[in-house]
This record gives structure tokens, sequence and C-alpha cells, in this order.
């Protein structure tokens, strides 16, 4: 049997196992997916140790899709330009690293929101891996700009010099709190969560990434946690009037794309994105993302 894995820590939210269980499964592929908690000091062995015949590959997820690249023995141009890794694919003891969650979100934008990020303005918040990802998104989407902000300011100015120079998006930075925030928040057509903020299971489960009251009622927000299925700030925009998306939709279409690296098969989606909901309770329900 061989072996896939998904590399992160914590995970006790992830259903990511659920999901492409069923797949492997479906598709009568001799194969387990598992989850691999991995702490920082123990980061290096664990890719170290994907290398034998028995593995297939791995997800990566936070906080590893900017540290896991070093560790590999080639990086897809793609997932070089963002400069973060969320799959790993292991080819007769050579590590191969992808992204997959530029396509997924993408995916899940124009499918799932009906929403074309040409000439849309964009407020990012968060700049991790997932954001860098993102980010290139909507510069290949042809956004007419990316406003960024993270705690650390240092990260989202990064990410604006990185990527800045793949498109014709303006890219910007600005602080975490304050009126340049708030004067972005407030002229933006699409609002993007890419920070832990909401996830359940964490310290910060019932929080809020930006204040209730400066939530855009006429932008989609798009929160791409998945559990919970509806995070605090969805359910805020909602009270605002803002439509709304959870990143369940990019989790399966992330995840598809990853299985068709490691397996060579067609994904199929439909199944996936079944086990997936069921896997987060009843209100996922079809049709209970608007």
């Amino acid at each position: 049997m061989k072996l896939i894995g998904l590399i992160g820590y914590p995970l006790a939210h992830s259903i990511s196992p659920v999901f492409q269980q069923e797949a492997l499964d479906h598709l009568r592929i001799d194969a387990r997916y598992e989850l691999w908690e991995t702490e920082h000091d123990a980061l290096a062995e664990r890719v170290a140790g994907m290398r034998n015949a028995d593995c297939l590959g791995a997800n990566v997820t936070v906080p590893y899709k900017e540290l896991v690249v070093p560790l590999l023995d080639e990086v897809d141009p793609l997932a070089g330009r963002i400069g973060a890794v969320n799959t790993i694919v292991n080819r007769d003891g050579r590590l191969s690293g992808y992204n997959t969650d530029m396509t997924g979100f993408a995916r899940a934008l124009r499918e799932e929101a009906g929403f074309d990020p040409s000439g849309a303005h964009v407020v990012l918040l968060g700049a991790g891996g997932a954001g860098r990802a993102v980010t290139m998104a909507l510069v290949q989407g042809k956004a007419a700009s990316v406003t960024i902000t993270d705690i650390l300011p240092e990260r989202a100015q990064t990410i604006a010099e990185d990527l800045g120079r793949q498109g014709e998006t303006v890219l910007r930075n600005v602080p975490a709190i304050g009126d340049k925030l708030a004067s972005a928040v407030a002229r933006c057509q699409l609002l993007v969560n890419c920070t832990p903020i909401g996830m359940r299971h964490s310290k910060q489960e019932h929080e809020l990434p930006i204040p209730s009251e400066l939530i855009p009622a006429e932008a989609l927000v798009l929160d791409i946690i998945y559990n919970p299925f509806e995070t605090r700030l969805l359910a805020e925009a909602k009270k605002r009037g803002a439509r709304t998306l959870g990143g369940l939709s990019m989790l399966v279409y992330q995840g598809a794309a990853s299985f068709e690296l490691w397996t060579g098969a067609e994904a199929p989606v439909d199944v996936m994105n079944e086990a997936a909901r069921k896997a987060l309770g009843p209100a996922t329900v079809k049709g209970s993302e608007d």
C-alpha cells in the first residue's frame, strides 16, 4: 500500500484525509491518506522520509508552505514564483513541489462565486503561503489592485515586492490596523481572509480578522477557512448583506489537483466534494453557500 500525508501543525481541523481517501477508494487505488502532524524541529526529517518507495507524496499546510521549499529537489516554476508549496510528489526518491492552492482558489472564485477578478479592487488579509497563492491567482486574473495586510508587516511587504513584478496588477501593503486598511476595504469588490483567524480548534476560532464594522456590504467576502463551514467573518458579512463564500470549494479543488499529480488519474471531484461536505456536518448541504 502506498502512503500520502498532510504535513502541518496543528491538524485537528483537517478533513483532507476524509475526502482524499474517498477518492482513492472510489478509483480503487491502493493508497492511504494520513495526517502527519509535524512540529517545526521535525520538518526536515519528515520531508526526507518521503523519499521512501511507499510514499506517493504529501500536501503541506500551515505553517510550512514556504519553509518546505528548500527541502525539495525541484520546484515547479509557478510554485517557485509564488514562493510556496502545498503539494509534494515523490518520483523515484526525488521530491518535486507544486502549488495547487492558486488553481483551487481561482476555480472556486469563478465556478462557485461567479466572480471575475479582472479589474477588481481586492483586499487580502494574511500574507502567509496561502496568501501568496491567492495573490498570484488575482494577478493572473488581472485584478486592478490587491491591498495586502498582515500582523507581521514585513510579510505583506515581501508579497507586494515579490509578486508585484508578475503582472499589471497594482500590489500594495498596508498596516493591519488603521485608516489605510479601512479605506481599502471600503472600496474593494472582494475581501479575502487568508489568516487562520476563525479556524476551528484554534485559540482564535470565535474572533474576526477585521472589525465587523469594516466588512464591506457590497463586496464578495471569501474566507479560505473551511472548518467551520461558516466562520464568524462570514456570519457577520451575511448580516451586513454581503455575498459570501467559504473555503470548502477551494479545499476540494486544490485537493483534486494534488490527487492528479500523485496518481495520474482524473480526480472524482463530485465524490470528493460530497465526502468533504458530509465530514463537516449538516450545515454544508448543497446550496448553503451564497
